[in-house]
C-alpha cells in the first residue's frame, strides 16, 4: 500500500461516516500526526537503546574510553535525533499531501531544525575528542579547547549560511558574496576570536604556555595554575583559590612570569637578604678569632687563614699595634664564610647548583648579606619551611660574630632610650 492511501486512510473512513470535507481532512491531518508522532517516538527509543546497547558491547572489548566520552556527550542521542528527524522530513510531504501551502514552509523550518541537530552532533563529536585526548599524556597541557572553539565557529558560521539559504531560498554562493562586501564589520565582530586564535596557535606552536603551568602577571594580578587555554580566554587559579580571566592574545602581546622551568629543574632559588647594620661590623682580634675557632663549621678555615694573614703581615713588617695596619679578618668575612659553609653542608639544598653567600652594595638599612642558593624540594610550602630553617639559625648565628641587623626602632626602643635619659639626669642632679 502506497504511503498517499496509507495517509488518506482515516479520511476515507469520514467520509464513509459522514463528516464533512473540511471535517475529514482536518480529523485525518490530527490522527496522522498523532500517530507519526507516537511511531516516531518509538523509533527513536529503538535506535537510541539499539546504539547504546552496542556502544556497551564494545566498551566491553576495548580498553579506550572513547566509547565512554562517546555516551557522556550525548553523541548517541544526537545521532538517534538526526536519523528520527530524516524520517519525520521524508513522511512529513505525505501527511501533509491535503495541505500543500503548509508543506513548503513545514519542510522549511524541519530543513532548519536538521541542520541545528547536525551542528549539535558535530559539537558532541568535538567535546568527545576534546575529552579523549584529554585524558591523554601528550595532550593534557594542550589547548585543545581552542582548537575545538574554532571548529564549531566554522560549523556554526556554516550553518548559519545553511539556514539563511533556505529561508530565503537563495543560493550560499550569494550569501557569500554578500559577506565579502560586509568583511570589514565582520573582522571587527571577530576581532577577538581572530586574535584569540592566532595567539593559540603561538602559544602551542611555541610552547609557551602549558595547562598546569605556574604564571605571574601582576598587570592582571594573576599568580597561579593555568586550568584552562581556550580562544578567548587564558584561566588561572590563583594560590586564594580565586579565578583570574586573561585574554589569550596578551600572552603574546604583555610580559609575565612561567614558572615552569624551575619545575622541570633541578631546585627552586633562594635569594634573601640580611641587613647587617655597619657599626657592628669590625676587625677581630688574635682573641676573638681563638674564640670563633670553636665554631665547627668554620674552625679549619680560620686556622688557614690565619696563618696566611700571620705569615704576610710578618713578610711585610706590620705594625700590628693597630689592627688597621696590615691584613686582618673581620667578622662579617668570618660569618659571611660561615653561612657560606652552613648553607653548602644544608641537607636541603642541591649542590649541583650555585650556591654563593655574597655582600651587596650597601644601603641607608644596613649591608645586604645575600643567600644564593636552590632547594631540591619545589613544592612551594616545603621550599618556604626549608627558607625558615636556614633564616632561623643565621639569625640566631648573627650574635655569635658580634654583628648586629637592621630593623626600624620600635616605641618600647624609644621608652628605653627615653628611661635611660633620665636616670642619667637623675644621676647628675643627684650627687648621691
Amino acid at each position: 500500500m502506497e504511503l498517499k492511501n496509507i495517509a488518506h486512510y482515516f479520511y476515507s473512513v469520514f467520509k464513509e461516516l459522514g463528516w464533512s470535507e473540511q471535517s475529514a481532512i482536518w480529523a485525518n491531518l490530527f490522527l496522522n500526526l498523532l500517530i507519526l508522532f507516537i511511531v516516531l517516538y518509538i523509533v527513536n527509543a529503538l535506535l537510541r537503546k539499539i546504539f547504546t546497547s552496542f556502544l556497551i558491547k564494545l566498551a566491553k572489548k576495548t580498553r579506550t574510553k572513547f566509547d565512554d566520552y562517546l555516551y557522556d556527550n550525548k553523541v548517541i542521542s544526537h545521532f538517534t535525533h538526526l536519523i528520527t528527524l530524516l524520517i519525520f522530513r521524508r513522511l512529513l510531504p505525505e501527511v501533509l499531501a491535503d495541505f500543500g501551502h503548509f508543506s513548503d514552509e513545514a519542510s522549511s523550518v524541519i530543513s532548519v531544525i536538521t541542520v541545528v541537530i547536525i551542528i549539535w552532533f558535530i559539537r558532541s563529536l568535538m567535546l568527545t575528542f576534546k575529552d579523549f585526548l584529554k585524558s591523554l599524556n601528550s595532550f593534557k597541557d594542550k589547548p585543545i579547547e581552542s582548537y575545538i572553539q574554532v571548529i564549531m565557529i566554522f560549523t556554526w558560521f556554516i550553518g548559519i549560511l545553511f539556514i539563511f539559504s533556505i529561508l530565503t531560498g537563495k543560493s550560499m554562493i550569494e550569501f557569500l558574496t554578500a559577506l565579502g562586501a560586509i568583511s570589514a564589520v565582520i573582522l571587527l565582530i571577530f576581532k577577538d576570536s581572530i586574535l584569540g586564535f592566532v595567539a593559540s596557535i603561538q602559544v602551542s606552536v611555541n610552547d609557551t604556555v602549558r595547562i598546569g603551568d605556574w604564571i605571574s602577571m601582576e598587570k592582571y594580578g594573576a599568580d597561579g595554575d593555568v586550568i584552562e587555554i581556550n580562544l578567548s580566554s587564558v584561566k588561572v587559579r590563583n594560590f586564594d583559590n580565586t579565578i583570574t580571566t586573561i585574554p589569550t592574545y596578551y600572552l603574546i602581546s604583555d610580559s609575565f612570569k612561567n614558572w615552569r622551568g624551575m619545575s622541570v629543574s633541578g631546585g627552586r632559588r633562594i635569594k634573601r637578604s640580611l641587613l647587617i647594620k655597619s657599626n657592628s661590623i669590625h676587625f677581630l682580634t688574635e682573641e676573638k678569632v681563638e674564640k670563633l675557632k670553636e665554631i665547627q663549621l668554620i674552625s679549619a678555615y680560620l686556622n688557614d687563614r690565619q696563618k696566611d694573614i700571620q705569615d704576610f703581615n710578618q713578610e711585610k713588617n706590620a705594625n700590628k699595634k693597630l689592627l688597621l695596619n696590615g691584613r686582618n679578618m673581620t667578622n662579617f668575612g668570618v660569618f659571611r664564610k660561615y653561612v657560606d659553609e652552613y648553607i653548602n653542608q644544608h641537607s636541603a639544598i642541591n649542590k649541583e647548583m650555585m650556591i654563593m653567600a655574597r655582600q651587596l652594595e650597601p644601603t641607608p638599612k644596613g649591608i645586604p648579606l645575600e643567600i644564593y642558593a636552590f632547594s631540591k624540594d619545589k613544592v612551594w610550602k616545603n621550599y618556604e619551611h626549608i627558607i625558615g630553617d636556614i633564616f632561623d639559625h643565621l639569625l640566631a648565628a648573627v650574635t655569635y660574630f658580634e654583628l648586629e641587623l637592621f630593623e626600624y626602632p620600635t616605641g618600647k626602643d624609644f621608652s628605653d632610650f627615653s628611661n635611660q635619659n633620665n636616670t642619667e639626669k637623675s644621676s647628675v642632679t643627684d650627687p648621691k
